[in-house]
């Protein structure tokens, strides 16, 4: 079966499916060498009567199914974080729903489940720093009680009110001191979020980062980990170098994360990753790969993934899920291509040709056949080859 895929400049070439695919038995030895978690995406209910501001309408089984791909693969799931469309689509009622199925879900499949914590039952403007305090109280409290580990998102309305990084001190060293077990800390960048810019009280990212380091080295116990989403290798391995002991790097970095999980001889990142959702199997591979010891190895299986990556989160990042979300698809893992909020409309159809190419090439369809022939039913409803 061969596909007609559109290019930017209107014309269309021909790509036959790969048959090469990649490991996609379920089952396989623990990952040991790494800490590795996929930031998952939720799966829209096609038929429900909504809008794209109105409540997030989600297909709980597909949705729940897709987790225990993740986990039947040794991956974690990061849940309720930014490729779940937090705050683009999935609002609090949404995420708090989310939250406690995948955690009830993760217990009854021996799967790990960390959990986002945020502050966007904020949907208007916020006054003071009290009000954003409760706001991560609600929603720490609901995780722990769910049983996952609580991932300390980074907030819009803290970034809002806070005047300068004192006020960042002051409101997570009070939630590491509520916490009941350590958590991991989120440094979400602009580009994943623009209204993020300046977050830790600072535009200049030096600046930003010695406060940081500050709120980690204040609460080491309270803290599991740091996720950094910067899209900046050299930043993140500076900043890794620098955490107190017992204190992980999980990388969000989607354009460097080969290198940066592989590591060098003075440490490595652990992975907290949106591509690792469509990567799932293939990272899982690779990883257990890498607990071999064989890092060339590892980065062979990994590296070839990038261009994927960088394609995915192409300015604007913040519209990655949409080709997450259409991969998964693609792969079978859901019958539709339409997301929460109406994403399924953020990017160009020549953006999701590519992807599917890119995504072809690497094996990670199980099915290429059904993939191709999904494909081909897309290009049909933008009006087919002219």
């Amino acid at each position: 079966m061969t596909v007609l895929l559109p290019g930017a400049d209107g014309t269309f070439r021909t790509h036959e499916p790969s048959r090469d695919g990649a490991v996609h038995a379920t089952g396989g030895a623990p990952l040991v060498s790494r800490t590795v978690l996929s930031a998952a995406h939720v799966v829209a209910d096609p038929y429900a009567d909504t809008t794209p501001d109105g409540p997030a309408a989600i297909d709980w089984d597909a949705t729940l199914a897709f987790r225990r791909h993740l986990w039947a693969h040794g991956l974690g799931v990061a849940e309720a974080m930014d490729t779940a469309q937090r705050g683009m689509g999935l609002d609090w009622a949404g995420a708090a729903e989310l939250i406690r199925r995948s955690a009830a879900e993760a217990r009854a499949v021996g799967g790990r489940v960390a959990c986002g914590a945020g502050t966007d039952q904020l949907t208007g403007p916020v006054a003071d720093l009290a009000t954003v305090r409760a706001a991560y109280e609600e929603q720490l409290a609901l995780v722990e009680e769910s049983g996952a580990q609580a991932v300390l998102m980074a907030s819009r309305a803290l970034a809002s009110v806070a005047r300068g990084p004192e006020d960042y001190l002051e409101l997570y060293g009070h939630l590491m001191r509520q916490a009941s077990e350590p958590v991991v800390l989120h440094w979400l960048g602009p580009m994943f979020d623009p209204a993020l810019e300046g977050y830790w009280g600072n535009r200049d990212l030096d600046a930003a980062t010695e406060t940081f380091l500050e709120v980690i080295a204040e609460h080491p116990d309270k803290v599991d980990g740091v996720k950094i989403s910067l899209l900046d290798a050299r930043r993140e391995v500076d900043l890794r170098r620098r955490l107190p002991r017992g204190v992980r790097c999980y990388t969000g970095d989607d354009f460097h994360y080969p290198e940066l999980i592989a590591g060098d001889d003075q440490g490595f990142s652990h992975a907290l990753l949106g591509i690792f959702d469509p990567l799932g199997p293939l990272a899982a591979h690779a990883v257990r790969v890498l607990d071999t010891g064989d890092t060339r190895a590892f980065r062979e299986l990994l590296d070839p993934t990038v261009e994927l990556s960088r394609h995915l989160f192409r300015a604007p990042t913040r519209f990655y899920k949409t080709g997450v979300v259409f991969l998964a698809w693609l792969a079978g893992h859901q019958s539709h291509f339409t997301m929460v909020g109406g994403l399924h409309s953020a990017r160009s159809l020549p953006h999701l040709a590519r992807a599917y190419e890119l995504a072809d090439g690497l094996g990670l369809f199980p099915d290429p056949e059904l993939a191709a022939s999904r494909m081909r039913s897309l290009l049909a409803v933008y009006g087919g080859v002219r």
